[in-house]
């Protein structure tokens, strides 16, 4: 089941929930910020030891003080037009955390809009490739929530599932 919500990611209680990171997996903004912070140094040092990640892989690390158990980390592509990969990589990065989750035996995993941020992906787009890869996995978990951090992109998620 694909349920879509409004809120904090980092107050989640799901097995997992999906960090969109840089790809030297050091704290950043936004989502990632948010991340780190909820989540205490740890997560930091932890990240330490993980060699980094390349754009449109995941990698697993401790959830420390968050209610998840798990943070997936994926570094989303930044936008470029839209001609230089950008959705295969934007699909990758969905793709490879619900291949590891499934792979961890998680249940409940949440993501975030990956890449619409900072990384200026069209909301739409990136709704659509988000929407269209969780339906791929949707049968090998018990539920996959997509967190919005807005109203307005809590209304296009909305929309770009009815539409599937």
């Amino acid at each position: 089941m694909i349920e879509i919500i409004q809120g904090d990611i980092t107050r989640l209680h799901v097995d997992a929930i999906v960090n969109a990171a840089n790809s030297a997996l050091q704290r950043g903004g936004g989502v990632d910020g948010a991340v780190h912070r909820a989540a205490g140094p740890e997560l930091q040092a932890y990240n330490n030891t993980l060699g980094g990640c390349e754009v449109g892989q995941a990698k697993l690390a401790p959830g420390f003080n968050l209610p998840a158990r798990w943070v997936i980390h994926t570094v989303g592509p930044i936008w470029h037009g839209g001609n230089a990969g950008e959705p295969n990589l934007l699909e990758s990065c969905y793709r490879s955390s619900l291949e590891l989750a499934a792979a961890k035996g998680f249940k409940q995993v949440a993501f975030p809009a990956i890449s619409t941020g900072i990384f200026g992906y069209p909301l739409e787009q990136a709704t659509r490739i988000a929407l269209s890869t969780m339906r791929n996995y949707e049968d090998r978990f018990e539920k996959i929530i997509a967190c919005c951090f807005s109203a307005d992109d809590k209304q296009t998620y909305d929309k770009v599932l009815r539409e599937l």
